[in-house]
């Protein structure tokens, strides 16, 4: 499940509804949103990190960071 929310929001920064700078809502308003458990939901947002998309700042959010790869469909 985890791929696929960072798919979606990999798709968001795409589209331009999230632009580099942009700040992530918070992990538990995101995990609402999702449907699913915080770590689910930290496991997305890692999977960005390893992609280079996002960066988290203690204490401060997840930022977007570059713009993704295009998706390959998988």
């Amino acid at each position: 499940m985890y791929v696929q929310i960072a798919e979606h929001i990999a798709d968001q920064i795409r589209a331009g509804s999230l632009p580099v700078g942009a700040r992530l809502a918070s992990e538990p308003d995101l995990a609402a949103h999702y449907g699913v458990g915080i770590n689910t939901l930290r496991r997305a947002i890692r999977e960005l990190r390893e992609r280079g998309v996002a960066d988290t700042v203690p204490a401060k959010g997840t930022y977007v960071i570059a713009m993704p790869e295009s998706s390959t469909g998988g």
